[in-house]
C-alpha cells in the first residue's frame, strides 16, 4: 500500500520531475553543494541519501542501482571513490539543508544542500 508515501510533485509530470531530480543529485555529487528552492532541496536530499546509502555496499548490484540515478561518469566515480568510503560509518544524515534569503525575482524560498563534515578522531 502507498499510505503515507506522499512525495512532492513540484508542479511537474512524473518523467519531468524524475529527470530534474536525477540531474540535481548528479550536480550535488559533482560539486558538493546545490542551490535550489526549498521543496526541490528536500526532494533532492531524499534521493541523494538513498543513493549514497546504496553506494556504501560497493558491489555490482549497488553500482547498477546508483547508475540508474547518476547521469555522469565523473560523479559516479566520485561517489564510489570519495563519498562512500568517507561516510561509510555514518548511518544517514550525510547532507544538510541551509535556508537562504528568498529569490529576488519571485520571492521563492531558497536553500543550499551540502555534505555534512565528518569529524575524525585522532
Amino acid at each position: 500500500m502507498k499510505h503515507g508515501r506522499n512525495i512532492a510533485k513540484l508542479g511537474r509530470t512524473t518523467d519531468h520531475r524524475m529527470a530534474m531530480l536525477k540531474n540535481q543529485v548528479t550536480t550535488l555529487f559533482l560539486h558538493g553543494k546545490l542551490i535550489t528552492t526549498e521543496p526541490k532541496a528536500r526532494a533532492t536530499m531524499r534521493i541523494a541519501e538513498k543513493t549514497l546509502t546504496t553506494a556504501k555496499q560497493n558491489d555490482l548490484a549497488a553500482k547498477k542501482s546508483v547508475r540508474r540515478t547518476i547521469n555522469d561518469k565523473i560523479a559516479f566515480k566520485k561517489i564510489f571513490e570519495e563519498y562512500a568510503p568517507k561516510y561509510a560509518d555514518r548511518k544517514g544524515g550525510c547532507f544538510s539543508i541551509v535556508k537562504l534569503p528568498p529569490r529576488r525575482g519571485d520571492g521563492a524560498p531558497m536553500a543550499v544542500i551540502t555534505f555534512m563534515d565528518v569529524e575524525q578522531a585522532d
